[in-house]
């Protein structure tokens, strides 16, 4: 799915210009969220050499603060969906989506950058991730029983509820792709049009706006993996 966009940073970058960006932006994603993640962890390390163990946070907002904030809210929303018991099984891959998905969205509100979720590859990508991880999910939680879940709670019902439980499914992951692709493609066209027209002033308006659409998308994605996930291993399959 190849796009026409505006000047880039990127194609600025000899051997990268030609390459398709939102992988590009996708890979600068990742390193910058490892990068980010060791320092991080370096100051954990650091603070828990203290008298204290690092059990008083700092003063000042840092790497670790931050992570730490992100860390407990939404552990505590993926317990409340998901369960108290299995929330520390999949809280690391909600984690994980949430970060990058976030990041990603953000990184479109720098001039000369492009977010990966801008690009149908990058969301459909995600959605099918999150639908064989789900599947997955279910599996590890009820084995073959699993199946039955598709067939309904009646035999005789059985070929139209594996019909309509197999669409269902095949489109959750097509509808996860494409209301993240189209909430920030739209978001940025908007950014795009205002700061062309007027520069000054009016933007930072649409660049808050900017800041609040790429958290709730990232929020909605995950928070839609939560209900997947907790469907699938329900234990009244």
């Amino acid at each position: 799915m190849h796009e026409e966009h505006a000047f880039t940073w990127i194609s600025l970058i000899p051997g990268l210009n030609h390459a398709p960006n939102h992988v590009v932006m996708a890979a600068l994603v990742a390193l910058m969220l490892l990068i980010t993640t060791f320092i991080a962890r370096g100051q954990l390390l650091s603070v828990m050499k203290m008298t204290d163990g690092g059990l008083v946070p700092e003063s000042r907002l840092t790497f670790r603060n931050f992570f730490e904030i992100v860390a407990e809210k939404l552990y505590a929303l993926t317990e409340s969906v998901i369960g108290h018991h299995d929330a520390p099984i999949y809280f690391p891959v909600i984690g994980t989506l949430f970060v990058f998905i976030f990041t990603s969205n953000l990184i479109g509100l720098i001039p000369g950058f492009l977010p990966p979720t801008d690009n149908l590859n990058t969301t459909i990508g995600l959605g099918v991730f999150v639908f064989v991880y789900y599947n997955y999910a279910g599996f590890r939680a009820h084995g073959l029983g699993y199946l039955k879940h598709f067939l309904g709670p009646m035999l005789w019902l059985a070929p139209l509820m594996l019909i309509i439980e197999l669409a269902s499914h095949v489109f959750r992951p097509l509808s996860l792709g494409l209301r993240l692709r189209g909430n920030i493609m739209g978001d940025h066209v908007v950014l795009g049009v205002f700061s062309g027209l007027v520069p000054y002033a009016l933007p930072v308006v649409f660049y808050g706006l900017g800041l609040f659409v790429a958290f709730i998308q990232a929020f909605v994605f995950c928070l839609m993996t939560m209900v997947y996930i907790s469907l699938s291993t329900a234990h009244d399959h």
